[in-house]
């Protein structure tokens, strides 16, 4: 042992019980001992725990959890629902009111009327904020529950019992376990490898490494450095070459390894712990909400001011005016604006849910709504689960029965992630009989696949030691292993003619619709034979025959595809399969292939060649995980919203990049991992319903933003004219409050309101100026009647009358009482306008809650000023024939906004 090796491990110290330690370093440690002394340190044996000391284990240490984004207290999460900019402007308009109607008024003037609405209008956005939010994040806790990532451990029922295998869920691993490994498979802790086969491992979860690197079972001449410069910082961890890290995956090969570190003493739970601690990185559905929030906040800074400059000026009360502006601020501020968004994505979470789809972050139903373009697997997704083996070929196209028992030797004995044609292969010999089963040879080693081989090879051994390397792979690449080719019992040299041959077939078999194999083998000479074996030994191979598989497309397919392109959603397929099977497939499911771009072709691009293949190609087929990235990346770049739709582990990349990373519950752990929308049920028509609750949720988001905003602009341009014409405000600061609360209590109930189906025909995406345009065509629709009702009540009803004869108050009462009533109900009755690009009721109708809501926001305007409250509210009653000019007000106001919004179509060609 080295100087070096023996300070660090001193430095460390040795522990006498696997307990929790905050040491980055532990698997170093373990690292640099022999598997003995690590059993010994770790109190665990070769064949694993027993499974009431993991259990025992389990309960003194914890789950195997790191920190992760976990609901805070409830108490924390009803705080955060007051943290966003517009309730910080209420609380401190709600403050300045305090100071000046209270604080510094004389005891029996105090007016504590705005302090309580603004209070009000606080309470009611963040409780129903809060509670949207807890009860969200309740039903997401529970939905993803049902998503269960396990790991395969080696435990013992008991002290004298022999070792099996268990399906173990990784949160009740504990240090001292024994995991076994295979391609798929996630790294459920920080783990020391015992024995390992052409392991390799993906570590761009940790070091944003793309190439995966290999691992072994010592840490000797094999390793790349030495341990010393390997136990040497946070890089040297990583390249451990006998150590892997939680959080990584298996890319390809198999393993078994003891658990050395568990959750937060893992070296990913150290980062995730820094991870937890910093801000989410804000996505494109924040980023939309922000910009449309700061746009309104800057308008309300703009306009207030210039409101209490009018009014300052012209009344000469500069108190009143800083009173009547603040108020103004408030009816300008979109309070409910966080209730709003956090409630839609709330019900369009729990809307899927009920289709069994767990949403992992809710603002990805927005994202799957805004989708323009979903990249989806072949295998599993267009296709069945279930794959038939039809055929076993000799070279010739002969039926040959040595190709399936050579192929059965190939899958049975294969112990790393059995993929469906491995499943076929050993259910059609296992419906053929014991004849098709070459029971006398026994393993020897295996080479598993991987994806840049795309190829599986077994080593085995007959009972007179004779090994045989049977090997079975995509066609091109067995091809460049091989040198002869075999039909009956005649060895020929694979010369050019006869590779032309064997490629002509293949083809043949794609276009019609079957997966290829071949099956080779290579027979290894009694002095050359070894118990371990490497891929360079993968060579000089012997082509016996073809294997041909069926892959149905799912009735499912097809009527999906049609329905998504309907909704604007382009589907392309992303795989690495052949591209004439994939055309096949394709023509099937009614997607037009065209011309597929390869992965070969792809390597060859830059990226600016890549963004313009990407725009007129369906098919990219043989394609690399990183490729289905890059594809993924250019078609962003092109300003596509992407989804991706995978279950694999080479899809995992691709899932990541993705604006919307879809995967199965039965996918790989890393895709689930990855995805953001994990489906119970493999079906694409739940693609369909999701795209649709996506439309649905934003556009009601889009609703409130664009009335509001709307609204909001009308009544400031209303309240200018009317600041520089009337000797009074229009509207007391105190009804303005109570008008914005009852008129904010109405739109409570949007996120239940019904979209036109036109809306949801396409793609919609956050553009703050569209809200800007939208609000500075429609506001000043209102203001025209507001100044007519304004005339209306100064004329025909005595304010102008009151006004010049007493110079008192009763023409302000007449004003306020009138404006009040009418304001509030163009302002509800405009939600029926501006919800819908139809004539609203006669073409398109809000749903029920909308109707009531409104409804009784429009009954308690009008009870108001003649209610007992009113004199205490400022209000007088007015001449029950206001209310024959109220109707006609609103019918010409009515009119004048279908007019404004047809004219606004057919210029803009949309409505939001």
């Amino acid at each position: 042992m080295t100087k070096r090796t023996q300070s660090l491990k001193q430095s460390q110290g040795f522990i006498a019980a696997p307990g929790k330690q905050q040491n980055p370093y532990r698997l170093a440690q373990e690292a640099l001992l022999s598997p003995e002394e690590t059993f010994q340190r770790l109190r665990s044996q070769p064949d694993g725990l027993t499974v009431a000391e993991a259990a025992h284990r389990l309960q003194q240490f914890g789950p195997n959890e790191v920190a992760h984004d976990k609901p805070p207290h409830p108490l924390i999460q009803f705080l955060q629902a007051f943290k966003n900019p517009f309730v910080m402007v209420l609380i401190i308009l709600a403050a300045i009111s305090y100071v000046m109607d209270v604080a510094m008024a004389p005891a029996d003037d105090q007016d504590w009327t705005k302090v309580i609405i603004l209070s009000a209008m606080i309470g009611i956005s963040g409780a129903l904020r809060f509670w949207q939010e807890y009860r969200s994040a309740k039903a997401a806790e529970k939905l993803k529950s049902l998503v269960r990532n396990t790991a395969t451990a080696q435990r013992r029922p008991s002290q004298q019992a022999a070792p099996v295998k268990l399906e173990v869920p990784m949160t009740e691993l504990v240090v001292g376990d024994i995991v076994h490994l295979q391609a798929g498979d996630m790294i459920p802790a920080d783990i020391r490898l015992l024995e390992s086969r052409d392991l390799f491992i993906s570590q761009a979860v940790l070091t944003g490494e793309a190439l995966p690197v290999e691992k072994y079972d010592t840490l000797g001449s094999v390793a790349a450095k030495s341990a010393d410069e390997q136990a040497d910082g946070e890089a040297g961890l990583l390249d451990l070459s006998n150590a892997c890290f939680m959080g990584t995956n298996v890319v390809s090969g198999t393993a078994r390894a003891v658990v050395v570190a568990t959750g937060s003493d893992t070296y990913f739970g150290s980062l995730a712990r820094n991870v937890v601690s910093h801000k989410r990185i804000e996505t494109s559905f924040d980023k939309g909400v922000n910009s449309v929030s700061w746009l309104l906040i800057r308008f309300m800074l703009v306009m207030v001011p210039i409101v209490f400059m009018i009014n300052g000026i012209t009344k000469g009360d500069w108190m009143s005016a800083l009173t009547f502006a603040l108020a103004v601020a408030v009816g300008l501020t979109p309070e409910m604006l966080p209730m709003i968004v956090s409630a839609n994505l709330a019900k369009g979470a729990v809307a899927m849910a009920r289709r069994k789809v767990v949403v992992k972050r809710l603002n990805s139903v927005q994202n799957f709504g805004a989708m323009d373009v979903l990249c989806t697997d072949k295998t599993g997704t267009l296709t069945q689960d279930k794959i038939i083996l039809e055929h076993h070929y000799d070279i010739h196209g002969d039926k040959d029965e040595s190709v399936l028992q050579l192929a059965w030797l190939n899958s049975f004995h294969q112990s790393g992630m059995k993929n469906l044609m491995d499943i076929a292969i050993v259910e059609h010999a296992d419906e053929l009989g014991e004849h098709i089963k070459l029971r006398h040879y026994a393993k020897v080693d295996e080479l598993p696949f991987d994806f840049e081989r795309r190829r599986l090879s077994v080593i085995v051994e007959d009972v007179n030691g004779q090994q045989l390397m049977v090997s079975k792979g995509a066609v091109e690449e067995m091809l460049a292993v091989s040198s002869h080719i075999q039909h009956g019992g005649e060895i020929h040299a694979l010369n050019p003619e006869a590779r032309a041959d064997i490629l002509r077939r293949s083809e043949e078999y794609n276009a019609e619709g079957y997966r290829v194999l071949l099956v080779a083998t290579r027979h290894i000479p009694i002095d050359a034979r070894k118990a371990a074996y490497q891929t360079a030994d993968e060579h000089g191979l012997v082509v016996r025959g073809f294997l041909t598989f069926l892959d149905p497309p799912k009735d499912s397919a097809a009527p999906a595809i049609k329905a998504l392109n309907e909704y604007g959603v382009a589907v392309k397929v992303l795989t690495g399969d052949n591209p004439i099977v994939t055309a096949k497939v394709c023509r099937d499911v009614g997607l037009n292939p065209g011309k597929p771009l390869l992965g070969q072709e792809i390597e060859a691009m830059d990226d600016v060649a890549l963004c313009a293949a990407v725009k007129h190609t369906t098919i990219f087929a043989k394609l690399t995980p990183l490729q289905k990235s890059r594809v993924v990346k250019a078609l962003q770049a092109n300003g596509h919203t992407v989804g991706f739709l995978g279950d694999g582990i080479n899809d995992a990349p691709a899932l990541r990049d993705a604006d919307v990373g879809i995967s199965v519950d039965s996918g790989a752990d890393i895709a689930k991992e990855t995805a953001d929308i994990i489906l119970l049920e493999k079906s694409l028509l739940v693609l369909e319903e999701g795209v649709i609750t996506g439309r649905e949720t934003f556009g009601n988001i889009l609703k409130y933003l664009n009335m509001t905003a709307s609204s909001n602009f009308g009544n400031v341009f209303s309240v200018l004219v009317a600041s520089a014409w009337l000797p009074w405000e229009p509207m007391l600061a105190m009804q303005l409050l109570l008008q914005n609360l009852i008129y904010d209590l109405s739109q409570m109930f949007l996120p239940w309101d019904k979209m036109d189906p036109e809306f949801l025909k396409k793609p919609r995406k956050w553009e703050a100026g569209n809200i800007k345009r939208f609000m500075l065509w429609l506001g000043p629709t209102s203001s025209v009647f507001d100044i007519t009702t304004y005339i209306l009540l100064w004329t025909v009803f005595g304010a102008g009358a009151a006004y010049h004869l007493h110079g008192g108050d009763g023409g302000q009462l007449i004003m306020n009482s009138g404006w009040f009533m009418e304001g509030l109900i163009s302002q509800t009755l405009v939600v029926h306008m501006l919800r819908t690009r139809k004539i609203p009721f006669l073409q398109s109708t809000a749903s029920l809650p909308v109707m009531l809501s409104t409804s009784i926001a429009i009954a308690i305007a009008c009870y108001l000023p003649y209610s007992p409250l009113a004199a205490s509210l400022g209000f007088i009653q007015l001449d029950t024939s206001y209310f024959w000019w109220l109707l006609l007000t609103m019918a010409g106001y009515l009119a004048l906004t279908q007019t404004v919004k047809t004219i606004y179509i057919k210029r803009y060609g949309q409505w939001f």
